[in-house]
């Protein structure tokens, strides 16, 4: 592998969606706190799940709260994810809802696993914010972020369908089994030319051409965003909520785990944010996240650092893949202290 060779972005794809719904803020087209129904009616039609009846038949209720944008925007909006709760895994094999990989609006049509706004819960909310994005630029995600985002930072080897040359240089996803042995999956690709633009975790791209991206965050939003906005994504938006860790559903896509046990996280637009510093030497304050097969980066507005660490490997924090990660940022902040680069 090589900075030029093409993985599956998975959830590394949230950020650049929730910057196109920030663009749609800046432009005054969409208000935070405006219910997804306004744009996405769809929606109105997901109820809360309060349990399952003796015969395993979901019992639902209306929720007593509109969706906003804003609850999407930060995951506070009910919903799951198939592989990361039991819940929503027995629901859609009671309902036939189709897994999120299927890349179809159906898929995300699952069910709210509590009341909008109650909590944090990592989940599928910002693959209905590409809809919203969809529903006002009237125009398919991919369109919108090749005119918006991708043409101003010179970033063509990215999309959610792949070219011939990024289809030559995709990296295989592999597994590694309990015992450590390690199974190439050769034909676990995303959909090409997919029903719906996943603006979840739809996009692959090279990490050289992802870390353009990172690098407009750094400089301020770079003629892609106001300085103000990029300080608004990059501030905590949960309250006194908080982002935490995860229990699989699915052993064989995740693992147990959170990043950085102990340390207070929040969640931003559309970044975790670590509250307290971190060992590696991150300060306080910073952004980062992760995808699905083990992609992770981080992002230090405060010292101009952002770094990309990626493999292509299930299941999700794979000991190798996360521990390389977390010595290869310790390693960054180790070399930039010594040489004086940065204090602290």
């Amino acid at each position: 592998m090589t900075t030029d060779t093409v993985l599956a972005l998975f959830s590394t794809t949230k950020a650049i969606t929730g910057t196109a719904l920030m663009q749609l803020v800046e432009e005054g087209k969409v208000r935070l706190d405006d219910p997804v129904k306004k744009y996405v009616p769809e929606i109105s039609k997901i109820k809360v799940l309060e349990g399952f009846d003796s015969d395993g038949q979901p019992i639902l209720r209306e929720p007593k709260t509109d969706i906003t944008i804003n609850m999407l925007m930060l995951h506070t909006a009910g919903f799951g994810y198939e592989f990361f709760s039991h819940e929503d895994r027995k629901y859609r094999n009671e309902k036939g809802t189709p897994s999120i990989l299927t890349s179809t609006f159906d898929s995300i049509k699952s069910v709210l696993l509590f009341e909008p706004g109650e909590r944090w819960n990592y989940a599928v909310n910002i693959d209905w914010v590409g809809k919203v994005v969809e529903a006002v630029r009237g125009k398919r995600l991919s369109e919108v972020m090749a005119e918006h985002i991708f043409a101003p930072l010179a970033m063509s080897d990215i999309g959610f369908t792949l070219t011939p040359s990024m289809m030559e240089r995709c990296a295989t996803i592999h597994s590694r089994a309990k015992d450590g042995a390690i199974k190439p999956l050769p034909n676990l690709i995303l959909p090409q030319s997919p029903d719906m633009d996943m603006g979840g975790h739809g996009l692959y791209a090279s990490i050289g051409e992802y870390m353009k991206f990172i690098r407009m965050i750094l400089n301020d939003g770079e003629g892609l965003l106001k300085p103000e906005t990029v300080a608004q994504m990059s501030q905590n938006g949960l309250g006194e909520l908080k982002s935490g860790g995860w229990i699989p559903s699915d052993p064989t896509l995740a693992n147990n785990g959170e990043f950085y046990p102990g340390v207070q996280k929040s969640w931003s637009y559309t970044f975790q944010v670590n509250d307290d510093p971190i060992p590696t030497g991150r300060p306080a304050g910073q952004l980062m996240w992760a995808g699905l097969a083990n992609l992770f980066y981080w992002i230090d507005r405060k010292n101009g650092i952002g770094g990309f660490g990626a493999s292509k490997m299930f299941p999700y924090q794979d000991p190798a893949s996360y521990l390389g990660f977390v010595e290869f940022e310790s390693a960054v902040y180790s070399t930039l202290k010594q040489s004086g680069r940065i204090v602290n």
